[in-house]
């Protein structure tokens, strides 16, 4: 699996190997796994259809297909609670794909090292050039090696807000799933 923003910490990578298969199956990608430690352990789990708009039942699904597989396979060892949801509109970029879906969008990139003195950035996206993403700074277009990034999102935006609701009104599914849908299941060493 390439260096990417799906999966960072260890575990993390090996959760998103487990649920990857599952989720391509079912005719969704994964955007994020993410197990926050807590009082109780939360895995979070983020996915999208490929031309995008995934709804709450949607979410439902993945949740009980992931819950059988990740039951059978018992990689996390406390007990913990399975988040299922869309990525939202201010979602993340986790993909070198999503770089150029997003092109023209404004977004804010977080990087492991210090670039020019600054971890942070916030511009308007400018697609991909090989593994480098580039956004527009008020100072000129940079480029930035994927591998560097450590978080990137889209900021949330009325254009941004308003190319959503007209691509899944288009697409024929707007409702209430423009905002993030959470599904959420408790699973417990008992079960």
């Amino acid at each position: 699996m390439s260096n990417d923003l799906i999966a960072k910490a260890a575990m993390d990578r090996r959760l998103a190997e487990i649920i990857t298969p599952v989720i391509e199956d079912m005719g969704f990608e994964l955007v994020r796994v993410r197990l926050m430690s807590g009082k109780t352990s939360t895995l979070q789990i983020m996915a999208d259809r490929p031309e995008g708009g995934i709804e709450v039942d949607d979410c439902a699904d993945i949740s009980t297909a992931l819950s059988a597989v990740l039951d059978v396979e018992d990689p996390i060892l406390d007990e913990y609670v399975l988040e299922v949801s869309s990525p939202g509109i201010d979602r993340p970029l986790t993909r070198l794909k999503d770089f150029d879906a997003f092109e023209g969008y404004e977004a804010k990139i977080e990087t492991t090292e210090l670039i020019d003195g600054r971890r942070r950035f916030k511009g308007e996206l400018a697609g991909t050039e090989g593994s480098e993403v580039l956004i527009n700074l008020p100072e000129g277009t940079i480029g930035l090696e994927f591998d560097w990034l450590s978080d990137a999102k889209l900021v949330l935006t009325d254009d941004l807000i308003k190319d959503m609701l007209k691509s899944r009104k288009d697409a024929g599914t707007l409702n209430e799933t423009v905002f993030d849908d959470i599904e959420t299941e408790t699973r417990s060493e008992e079960d």
